[in-house]
């Protein structure tokens, strides 16, 4: 009884199951020779393999097509998956580990991680960190199927249980503009529903979460104002003399102690967010992981920042 079952539990070659993956996937024998760097006729006996153990036919030609039958569309989100997932283990024993692969939003790469990594390597010269700089109108990284090992992400904290994660610095918004603008004194409620108002985000939401908090939206309109998509882009349109943006404190902290832009409303407002360092619980440089953790962390204790009040 035993040997029936073992009989029945009998997996087809990987090799036929990936042929005909990659078959489905493009509609094409061809296209999926070229894939697995195998002959065609290779990939069509590696189906045929597939037909004869499962006793069915798994493609129809339509012309130069292939259309999937119903029992090919049973077997194929099963085996993607179960491909991704040999995929993603492989990738953790084949990861270099003197290498951290590490993502992180363009803002806080330019103006806040450079320096800090550059200091890092200096220091930590057994771990060579490869940056990508991206840009995420909402922070996000898929660990299962982008190249990374760790990221630097805004957010609630609310992160997948097998994550590792450590809490930065909150983001403080505050207003931010051309050194210039301080030159009539401070800022009162009528200035500041006359001035052009430049947004880093296509929703306006850095300024609404300040006017909010404020208690101005009603005096101050979100209508009008140039929209851009990244917060670096609305800091240096600001500090241009195009208007007055919203940006991050931390991020704005070394340009306003050199006098290279300005706070006219020296108040900063907390988001609710926060930057973090996440990385998931299963890489194998948990080491080298935790240390750049520890040096982030130092980094962020000898921070200093301009003397605003702060409203949480």
């Amino acid at each position: 009884m035993h040997g029936v079952f073992a009989v029945n539990r009998r997996l087809p070659p990987l090799y036929a199951l990936r042929a005909f993956e990659a078959a489905a996937r493009h509609s094409s024998f061809t296209r999926a020779a070229q894939e697995l760097a195998i002959t065609q006729s290779a990939v069509s006996r590696h189906v045929r393999t597939l037909e004869e153990h499962f006793d069915c036919q798994l493609f129809v030609r339509q012309g130069r097509q292939l259309r999937l039958t119903e029992p090919a569309r049973l077997l194929l989100p099963g085996l993607r998956d179960g491909f991704n997932a040999l995929e993603r283990a492989c990738a953790a024993l084949r990861s270099d580990e003197d290498v951290l692969r590490l993502k992180a939003p363009s803002t806080l790469t330019m103006r806040w991680l450079l320096p800090r990594l550059s200091a890092f390597r200096m220091s930590n010269n057994d771990v060579e960190v490869q940056l990508t700089s991206a840009w995420m109108d909402v922070d996000r990284v898929d660990f299962a199927h982008e190249p990374f090992d760790c990221a630097v992400l805004l957010g609630d904290g609310n992160f997948p249980e097998d994550w590792e994660s450590a809490l930065l610095f909150p983001e403080w918004l505050i207003p931010v503009g051309a050194p210039q603008l301080l030159d009539d004194g401070p800022w009162d409620v009528e200035r500041l529903a006359a001035a052009e108002l430049l947004h880093p985000t296509p929703d306006r939401r850095d300024w609404r979460r300040w006017l909010q908090r404020m208690g101005l939206s009603e005096q101050v309109s979100l209508k009008g104002g140039q929209v851009f998509d990244t917060l670096e882009l609305g800091i240096v349109a600001a500090t241009r003399g195009y208007g007055l943006s919203i940006g991050d404190l931390v991020m704005v902290a070394e340009d306003a102690g050199l006098g290279r832009l300005a706070l006219p409303w020296p108040t900063a407002v907390a988001s609710g967010e926060c930057y973090y360092l996440v990385w998931p619980k299963a890489r194998r440089q948990q080491e080298r992981l935790r240390r750049l953790r520890d040096f982030l962390l130092a980094e962020v204790r000898t921070m200093q920042l301009p003397e605003v009040e702060m409203l949480s």
